[in-house]
Formats: C-alpha cells, sequence, structure tokens
C-alpha cells in the first residue's frame, strides 16, 4: 500500500495521510510496519532527487506524509482525535494546491474520514475506565449487550475483541442511552483503490514480513525498548499482534517458536477480519475499485477529478 501511494503522490502532487490505528504511535516502527524509507524518491540517473512531476515546489528528496507518529503510546488515543488531525491534514493539503491520498489499513479509521462519522463529544470517564480494564473483551461486550443490543449486533469481530473500542462504546452510553453511530454529509469525493491478491499470496507475504522483521529489523529490540521507555505490559498487549505476542515471549509465557506460529496465525487472521470490513463496506454503500496493479491505480487516478469545498481541483 505504502510504496504504491508514494508513487501516486509522486505522478499526482500529492500527500500521504496514513490511516493506521498504530502508526500513530512514536517508538512502534516496525511492528506497524511504517516502513519510512518508503517515502524517500529513488535518484534518477542524472543524481537529480526525482519530485512530483506535476509540482512547482522546488525539488524534494521526501514524499510529505502525516498521522504517523503524532501521539504517544503511553496516552489514550481515539478515533475521534484520529478524524479531527485527518481531516485538518487534508484541508491543509488541499488548501496548497495538493492531493490527499489516505493510505492504510485501519478500516475503521478510513470509514471515520470518507464517510464523515459523526462522533460523541462525551468527555472520558476515569472511574468508568479503571473499573473497565479489569474485565475481558467477552465481560465488556456482554456489558455493551445488555446497554445497547442493536448496537453490539452491528460490531465486527474486531470490535468484539478491542478492549479500548468497547470501554469507550461503554463510556458513551453510560451517558448517553439514545447513542447510535451516525454518519454526515461527506466532506470529500473520494476515490477508493483497493490492492487485491489471492489468500496464498498473502499468507506468503504475511509469513515472510514476521521473518524479516524478527531476523533482519529487530522486531523484539523495539518491544524491549518499548517495555524500558515504561510502558506496561498490558498496554503492549492491548496494541495487539506483534506487541502482544512478543511482549508474552519476553515474560516467558511463550517459547520463540510458539510466539512466532501464534503470531503468524494472528496476523492471518487479522488480515482475513480486514477482507471482511472492506466487504461490509462495499454493502453500505461504498465503491472499492479492488485492482491487481500499479498501472491500473494510475489510470484511475488520472481521470479522478475530486470536487474540493471550494470547487477547485487540487491538480495543477
Amino acid at each position: 500500500k505504502t510504496k504504491l501511494a508514494v508513487e501516486l503522490a509522486r505522478k499526482f502532487n500529492g500527500e500521504i495521510v496514513s490511516a493506521d490505528s498504530r502508526q500513530v504511535y512514536k517508538g512502534m516502527d516496525i511492528g506497524t510496519g511504517k516502513d519510512l524509507a518508503e517515502y524517500i524518491l529513488p535518484s534518477d540517473k542524472g543524481g537529480i532527487r526525482g519530485v512530483a512531476i506535476l509540482s512547482n515546489n522546488p525539488p524534494s528528496s521526501q514524499i510529505p506524509y502525516h498521522l504517523i507518529d503524532v501521539a504517544n503510546p503511553k496516552r489514550h488515543f481515539d478515533l475521534a482525535k484520529y478524524q479531527a488531525l485527518a481531516f485538518e491534514a487534508i484541508e491543509d493539503i488541499l488548501r496548497r494546491g495538493k492531493l490527499p491520498i489516505l493510505t492504510g489499513g485501519s478500516g475503521l479509521y478510513l470509514q471515520a474520514v470518507v464517510d464523515n462519522f459523526k462522533l460523541s463529544k462525551i468527555k472520558k470517564d476515569s472511574l468508568l475506565r479503571k473499573q473497565a480494564e479489569k474485565l475481558s473483551a467477552a465481560e465488556l461486550f456482554y456489558r455493551l449487550e445488555k446497554l445497547a443490543p442493536k448496537m453490539a449486533v452491528r460490531l465486527n469481530h474486531s470490535d468484539k475483541n478491542n478492549k479500548r473500542r468497547l470501554i469507550r462504546y461503554l463510556e458513551i452510553l453510560e451517558q448517553d442511552k439514545s447513542f447510535k453511530s451516525q454518519t454526515g454529509k461527506k466532506k470529500y469525493e473520494a476515490l477508493i483503490i483497493g490492492l487485491k491478491c489471492s489468500r496464498e499470496i498473502l499468507k506468503q507475504r504475511i509469513a515472510g514480513r514476521l521473518i524479516k522483521r524478527l531476523k533482519e529489523e529487530n522486531l523484539i529490540g523495539e518491544v524491549e525498548g518499548l517495555r524500558q521507555s515504561g510502558l506496561a505490559w498490558k498496554n503492549l498487549e492491548a496494541f495487539g499482534l506483534e506487541y502482544k505476542f512478543i511482549s508474552l515471549y519476553l515474560r516467558k509465557k511463550l517459547s520463540y517458536e510458539e510466539m512466532v506460529e501464534k503470531l503468524n496465525i494472528a496476523s492471518n487472521q487479522f488480515a482475513k477480519r480486514q477482507i471482511t470490513w472492506f466487504k461490509r463496506w462495499e454493502k453500505q454503500g461504498a465503491k472499492i475499485n479492488w485492482l491487481k496493479d500499479k498501472d491500473e491505480a494510475m489510470e484511475m487516478a488520472r481521470k479522478f477529478r475530486p470536487n474540493t469545498a471550494s470547487g477547485d481541483s487540487p491538480y495543477k
């Protein structure tokens, strides 16, 4: 996704807005796949850095990106904060005559921006959170079912097992029992592109990426560093996948082989849930263009002419 987004940004004078629920956190680089080196443009034969071909700006060695490394992993960061920052970044990019490219695999974050979710402004309840933290995800979901059965039945697998989101839902419902998720008028016209590959290829890529991060990129060292910085074990586990299973390994609750096996299985399950999310989004009306190669994406982007609030095209 990142590589294609960078190529689109280079071609169409764009800037990237990350839509990843974990890449917002500082210090979580390898496990979240920030791939910051991907944003550096390769040199051409003359030794001059490549630039967005439609830009009048001076040559730059890096495609600008937003919403990466904007939060402390020790502090609460939720969907409402992400949405506000994303809208702010998109407006800034459009004001400068550039094309915003929202990129990432966190379906909820993408949909909150594209469909303009109307999110609750209810403030956090420290006492409720302290009590809720002691409960499992299953216990929290049971409470949610009692308070709002219609809302509970609409939650996907990821939501049902995400303690942070469940606690926030309970926090909102305790103060506003009439709350229901809503969407407002869409702020932007969006071209939605999805990358498609076979299940077998996806499994191979997930396994290969995991081994590379463990053996070549020192993923275990990253988790150790987060722990040494003062991040609690429960917080590491709450971030899921790499951070959960490596933290269990570091506490000797799993052997190295068990950690790799369980993490690989969990990563494949997560990828499957991502696909399910996007299929559900399509059923809700989203038009996702599933593409097989870069050329298709380039052609669709070339033809795309979004209408901004001012009526001006970001293409220059």
